[in-house]
Protein backbone atom coordinates (compact mmCIF):
# COMPACT_ATOMS: atom_id res chain seq x y z
CA UNK A 1 0.00 0.00 0.00
CA UNK A 2 3.08 2.37 0.74
CA UNK A 3 3.81 1.41 -2.35
CA UNK A 4 1.17 2.33 -4.16
CA UNK A 5 1.00 5.28 -2.03
CA UNK A 6 4.44 6.48 -3.45
CA UNK A 7 3.76 5.71 -6.60
CA UNK A 8 0.82 8.32 -6.23
CA UNK A 9 2.60 10.76 -5.08
CA UNK A 10 5.64 10.65 -7.46
CA UNK A 11 3.19 10.69 -10.34
CA UNK A 12 1.53 13.84 -8.81
CA UNK A 13 5.00 15.02 -8.27
CA UNK A 14 5.11 14.76 -12.08
CA UNK A 15 2.23 15.85 -13.27
CA UNK A 16 2.73 19.21 -11.08
CA UNK A 17 6.31 19.35 -12.54
CA UNK A 18 5.12 18.96 -16.34
CA UNK A 19 2.97 21.34 -15.62
CA UNK A 20 4.52 24.43 -14.18
CA UNK A 21 7.25 23.46 -17.30
CA UNK A 22 4.34 23.83 -19.36
CA UNK A 23 2.95 27.13 -17.92
CA UNK A 24 7.14 28.79 -17.56
CA UNK A 25 7.27 27.57 -21.38
CA UNK A 26 3.82 29.83 -22.50
CA UNK A 27 4.76 32.31 -20.00
CA UNK A 28 8.14 32.56 -21.68
CA UNK A 29 5.95 32.54 -25.19
CA UNK A 30 3.77 35.18 -24.10
CA UNK A 31 6.39 37.12 -22.91
CA UNK A 32 8.74 36.78 -26.01
CA UNK A 33 5.30 38.18 -28.37
CA UNK A 34 4.64 40.60 -26.03
CA UNK A 35 8.25 41.86 -26.46
CA UNK A 36 8.17 41.67 -30.21
CA UNK A 37 4.63 43.70 -30.32
CA UNK A 38 6.28 46.52 -28.31
CA UNK A 39 9.24 46.75 -30.55
CA UNK A 40 6.84 46.42 -33.60
CA UNK A 41 4.80 49.38 -32.39
CA UNK A 42 7.53 51.17 -31.45
CA UNK A 43 8.90 51.23 -34.79
CA UNK A 44 5.62 51.84 -36.31
CA UNK A 45 5.49 55.24 -34.48
CA UNK A 46 9.12 55.54 -35.41
CA UNK A 47 8.14 55.48 -39.18
CA UNK A 48 5.24 58.39 -38.19
CA UNK A 49 7.54 60.03 -37.08
CA UNK A 50 10.10 59.44 -40.00
CA UNK A 51 6.83 60.66 -42.22
CA UNK A 52 6.21 63.50 -40.37
CA UNK A 53 9.77 64.80 -40.68
CA UNK A 54 9.60 64.19 -44.67
CA UNK A 55 6.35 66.00 -44.46
CA UNK A 56 7.73 69.25 -42.30
CA UNK A 57 10.47 69.71 -44.44
CA UNK A 58 9.38 69.32 -47.76
CA UNK A 59 6.27 71.95 -46.80
CA UNK A 60 9.05 74.30 -45.39
CA UNK A 61 10.90 73.63 -49.06
CA UNK A 62 7.21 74.44 -50.96
CA UNK A 63 6.67 77.75 -48.59
CA UNK A 64 10.04 78.92 -49.40
CA UNK A 65 9.01 77.93 -53.26
CA UNK A 66 6.55 80.10 -53.13
CA UNK A 67 7.34 83.16 -50.84
CA UNK A 68 10.45 83.21 -53.92
CA UNK A 69 7.28 82.77 -57.24
CA UNK A 70 5.74 85.42 -55.12
CA UNK A 71 9.06 87.97 -54.72
CA UNK A 72 9.32 87.51 -58.37
CA UNK A 73 6.12 88.12 -59.58
CA UNK A 74 6.18 91.15 -57.24
CA UNK A 75 9.04 92.33 -59.16
CA UNK A 76 7.98 91.80 -62.35
CA UNK A 77 4.83 93.84 -61.66
CA UNK A 78 7.13 96.48 -60.24
CA UNK A 79 9.23 96.34 -63.90
CA UNK A 80 5.69 96.44 -66.00
CA UNK A 81 4.74 99.55 -63.37
CA UNK A 82 7.74 101.36 -64.26
CA UNK A 83 7.70 100.89 -68.02
CA UNK A 84 4.36 102.75 -67.88
CA UNK A 85 6.29 106.03 -67.51
CA UNK A 86 8.19 104.86 -71.18
CA UNK A 87 4.70 104.41 -72.89
CA UNK A 88 4.29 107.43 -75.64
CA UNK A 89 1.14 105.55 -77.34
CA UNK A 90 -2.03 103.52 -76.55
CA UNK A 91 -0.26 100.92 -78.82
CA UNK A 92 2.67 100.86 -76.45
CA UNK A 93 0.60 100.58 -73.65
CA UNK A 94 -1.48 97.26 -74.92
CA UNK A 95 1.85 95.87 -76.31
CA UNK A 96 3.19 96.66 -72.64
CA UNK A 97 -0.08 95.38 -70.85
CA UNK A 98 0.31 92.04 -73.23
CA UNK A 99 3.45 91.14 -72.62
CA UNK A 100 3.27 91.65 -68.86
CA UNK A 101 0.19 89.23 -68.72
CA UNK A 102 1.53 86.68 -70.99
CA UNK A 103 5.08 86.22 -68.79
CA UNK A 104 2.81 86.63 -65.57
CA UNK A 105 0.73 83.60 -67.36
CA UNK A 106 3.63 82.09 -67.95
CA UNK A 107 5.35 82.18 -64.94
CA UNK A 108 2.35 81.21 -63.09
CA UNK A 109 1.99 77.80 -65.20
CA UNK A 110 5.42 77.00 -64.77
CA UNK A 111 5.32 77.80 -60.84
CA UNK A 112 2.29 75.53 -60.53
CA UNK A 113 3.75 72.65 -62.60
CA UNK A 114 6.47 72.57 -60.48
CA UNK A 115 4.30 73.10 -57.27
CA UNK A 116 2.13 69.64 -58.29
CA UNK A 117 5.63 67.94 -58.93
CA UNK A 118 6.60 68.85 -55.94
CA UNK A 119 3.31 67.84 -54.16
CA UNK A 120 3.35 63.99 -55.56
CA UNK A 121 7.05 63.53 -54.93
CA UNK A 122 6.26 64.76 -50.92
CA UNK A 123 3.28 62.62 -51.32
CA UNK A 124 5.39 59.19 -52.30
CA UNK A 125 8.25 60.57 -49.53
CA UNK A 126 5.94 60.99 -46.90
CA UNK A 127 3.54 57.61 -47.18
CA UNK A 128 7.21 55.04 -48.07
CA UNK A 129 8.29 55.20 -44.26
CA UNK A 130 4.46 53.70 -43.26
CA UNK A 131 4.40 52.01 -46.59
CA UNK A 132 7.36 49.92 -45.67
CA UNK A 133 5.80 49.33 -42.14
CA UNK A 134 2.14 47.86 -43.71
CA UNK A 135 4.76 46.05 -46.05
CA UNK A 136 6.26 44.21 -42.97
CA UNK A 137 3.37 43.68 -41.10
CA UNK A 138 1.37 41.75 -44.32
CA UNK A 139 4.97 39.49 -44.03
CA UNK A 140 4.37 38.87 -41.00
CA UNK A 141 0.98 37.80 -41.26
CA UNK A 142 1.79 35.67 -43.64
CA UNK A 143 4.60 34.22 -42.12
CA UNK A 144 2.39 33.51 -39.34
CA UNK A 145 -0.97 32.45 -40.73
CA UNK A 146 1.82 29.45 -42.29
Amino acid sequence: MIDAFTAMTEKTRAMFAEANDNARTQFEKGSRAFEDMTAFQRENVDAIVESSKIAAKGIEQMGHDAAAYVKSSYEQATGAVRSLGAIKSPADFFQLQSDFARTSFDAFMAHASRSTESALKLAGEVAQPVSNRVALAVEKVKTAAA
